[in-house]
């Protein structure tokens, strides 16, 4: 459901780019119930999106014995919930993602421990 504030907001946000070490990037996994919510974690917006692959991710969810079985290449990516094709090499940045950017990754047939999902 769709809230309209009645007056305009008249603070400043308090969660702008520069008060955190680096940009925030909220982070998904399709499928997997064992982590209800998407992660959210500094990273470089400068860095390229293999960190997020390579060091990001196994530390989020790497205690899951589906995370060892996962194929990269097969690996459905959102960006704000509209499919996407990050370029590995390329910065986060260059990826279009910036501070608060929302990813998803979805693992076909890797559906949550035991299949779980349903």
């Amino acid at each position: 459901m769709a809230v309209k504030a009645v007056k305009p907001y008249r603070f400043p946000p308090r969660d702008t780019v520069e008060k955190f070490p680096a940009p925030l990037l909220f982070i998904g996994w399709e499928d997997h119930f064992m982590f209800v919510a998407p992660i959210c974690v500094p990273v470089p917006s400068e860095a390229p999106f293999q960190v997020v692959i390579d060091k990001v991710l196994p530390e989020a969810y790497g205690q899951h014995p589906d995370f060892a079985r996962i194929e990269w290449d097969k690996v459905e990516w959102f960006r704000s919930g509209e499919p996407f094709r990050p370029d590995p090499a390329k910065s986060l940045k260059e990826n279009g993602l910036g501070h608060k950017s929302v990813i998803r990754f979805r693992t076909p047939g890797l559906e949550g421990i035991g299949g779980a999902y349903f």
